[in-house]
């Protein structure tokens, strides 16, 4: 048995996300499932009962007409965590929230709360928002540029965190005998004065069984792997290719160390939807069919998303890709556009080609029998490019498929764990609970005197 294990999350996607514009089709799947919360207790049991370590929900705060169903009508994700978390035991709950729309002490408050209600499971996605529309939400007549974004989430994060050590471990020994409900000599103000918040505290929530919630990060581009370096432990990706996500695996690994910290509490988690069938022919089969059914019109209005929702269907879609239209991604999907215009350019994509090319690379390599499934995820584990994944849920019998007949076998390999070791989201992790700091400097204190 291998000292290092797999990781991995649940993302609940209801009736589909993006790329999956005729999920909600299915017979499995009721037409309400995104704002159902009974089915999403009822995955979330599915992922804890197989030994997934997190359920994952993503989010935005932007929509339109075109946007995948999912978008349309869903559950905002603490007030669902918190359902999840009275209906589950062990699997650690992560919800999105952007830095840019919100405010430090709120965002504290709420997933703290989360936190303490789940008895330390909790964690927080850090985004930053790609959609630009949502300035339009938030009284702004303008998203905020990458700059600005990236800085200001990071001075939201170290303030949150700085607000989660407000009470020490100790602050509250509820003695009835002796009247004692908490030690004020443990209760401290954050007095924060930054360049984006002002926030004094202290928080009115304790601290956790974890300490405090694990922080997640998804941003891909050059300030988000920054982001993701300074204070990310568990970090959502996607990766076009087995040697993709080599090279991000390594560079974010590398980051993390350069800036003091410990690699191995850095879990890295690429995205995986994989199609499993009987036999490798069967998959690939079910794979392309699904593809072949896919509106071209709705997959063009999925990529133009990073685009600030530009119109391309201006543009011929059999006639060469539109490079002109990279300046409407300066404030949203910079990093993916220009990765899209990147193989665009190198092939000579067409519009139609890019943006097939988009939506697929996501599914590269996991599609074939269980076997063939288990065996790429073994090469990505031991290869370098994951330190597990986030599995996209939709189907229950696929997800069935998977942790019925592909996990079975990467437990038989050792490189899967069998069960819980722990009750929190960072035992799950493997990672490390964060001394409160003014408890070390106490006691640092008292070491030198």
């Amino acid at each position: 048995m291998s000292d290092r294990q797999l990781k991995f999350g649940a993302i609940l996607h209801g009736v589909g996300g993006q790329g999956q514009q005729n999920t909600w089709l299915d017979p499995e799947i009721p037409g309400g499932a995104s704002v159902d919360v009974s089915w999403h207790v009822a995955r979330a049991q599915q992922a804890e009962a197989a030994g997934f370590d997190l359920v994952f929900i993503a989010d935005s705060q932007f929509i339109t007409a075109d946007s995948p169903p999912h978008f349309l009508s869903r559950l905002e994700p603490l007030t669902l965590l918190s359902a999840i978390a009275a209906s589950t035991e062990k699997i650690g709950l992560v919800a999105t929230i952007t830095t840019s729309y919100t405010e430090p002490f709120h965002v504290a408050r709420q997933v703290a709360s989360l936190d303490l209600i789940s008895r330390g499971r909790a964690g927080w996605n850090v985004v930053t928002s790609i959609d630009q529309g949502t300035a339009t939400n938030y009284n702004r007549q303008d998203h905020l540029d990458y700059a600005t974004r990236y800085g200001r989430a990071l001075e939201h994060v170290t303030v949150a965190q700085g607000l989660w050590d407000s009470y020490e471990d100790d602050a509250f020994p509820r003695d009835k005998e002796a009247g004692v409900f908490f030690d004020r000599t443990r209760q401290h103000e954050l007095n924060h004065v930054g360049e984006y918040f002002s926030v004094a505290g202290p928080l009115n929530v304790e601290r956790s069984p974890q300490g405090r919630p694990v922080i997640f990060q998804a941003g891909n581009s050059e300030e988000g792997r920054d982001l993701a370096a300074t204070v990310g432990e568990g970090i959502f990706t996607h990766a076009h290719s087995f040697e993709e996500g080599q090279s991000f695996y390594a560079e974010m690994k590398e980051r993390a160390a350069a800036k003091g910290r410990n690699p191995d509490e850095m879990v890295i988690m690429p995205a995986l939807l994989p199609t499993i069938g009987d036999t490798d022919e069967e998959a690939h089969q079910l794979k392309e069919a699904r593809e072949g059914a896919k509106d071209f019109a709705k997959s063009l209005a999925d990529f133009s998303r990073a685009y600030g929702q530009h119109d391309f269907s201006q543009y011929d879609p059999d006639g060469p890709f539109p490079f002109e239209a990279a300046e409407f991604a300066a404030r949203g999907g910079r990093t993916a556009s220009a990765k899209a215009e990147e193989v665009a350019r190198e092939r000579g994509l067409t519009l139609r080609e890019t943006v097939v090319y988009a939506e697929r690379a996501f599914r590269t390599g996991f599609v074939g029998s269980p076997q063939t499934v288990a065996d790429e995820i073994e090469r990505w584990f031991l290869g370098g490019a994951a330190d597990g994944f986030m599995f996209m849920v939709n189907v229950p019998s696929e997800f069935a498929r998977f942790t019925d007949e592909v996990l079975p076998i990467l437990r038989e390999r050792g490189l899967a764990s069998s069960g819980y070791q722990g009750n929190t989201l960072r035992d799950h992790l493997g990672i490390a609970i964060p001394a409160n700091r003014h408890t070390a400097a106490r006691l640092t204190e008292a070491g030198s005197a």
